[in-house]
Parts: structure tokens; C-alpha cells; sequence
């Protein structure tokens, strides 16, 4: 019983140990108003991404996600798959 006790609280403090983390990429080739709407679409479709904003004007895009399901180089990956080179912003 004490093992099944230490399995639930092990199983209850597993999304407490994911973190939501920002991450900033550069995209390159973005030079129209269709071209945000394809990056975002990259974006979202990554798992563990829960928002993305994008700027055509700054050329930039602003990535919120899991960082237990993805990664900032993943990220910049699906963008430069789509079709626009990313690179992501060091902090």
C-alpha cells in the first residue's frame, strides 16, 4: 500500500516539474501578410507549444511552450521546414 501511495504523489507532482518557458526566434523571409499565418501554423502544430506570436515588421516570433515536449531548437526546425529560415535569439 505504501508503494502505491508514493506512485500517486510521484504521479501528482509530474506536472509541476514542467515548465513553460519563452523563446524568441528570428525568421527570415517573411515579406508578406500570409507569411505570419504560416509560420504560426508551423508553430502550433508543434506539440507542446501553447502560443505563438508573430511579427512581420521585427521579423521575429514569440514562442510559449513545454519544455518537457519541446525545445527552442525544435522550434526554429518546424519554422525552417515551413518554408522560413529561424534561428532562435540567445538570451
Amino acid at each position: 500500500m505504501k508503494k502505491l501511495y508514493a506512485v500517486l504523489i510521484a504521479l501528482a507532482t509530474l506536472p509541476a516539474l514542467a515548465a513553460s518557458r519563452t523563446a524568441t526566434l528570428v525568421v527570415s523571409g517573411m515579406t508578406c501578410a500570409a507569411c505570419p499565418i504560416t509560420v504560426k501554423k508551423a508553430l502550433t502544430r508543434v506539440p507542446g507549444v501553447s502560443r505563438a506570436e508573430i511579427d512581420l515588421a521585427q521579423r521575429r516570433a514569440v514562442v510559449t511552450y513545454d519544455d518537457t515536449r519541446t525545445s527552442p531548437a525544435d522550434l526554429a526546425k518546424a519554422v525552417t521546414e515551413a518554408g522560413y529560415p529561424a534561428q532562435v535569439v540567445a538570451k
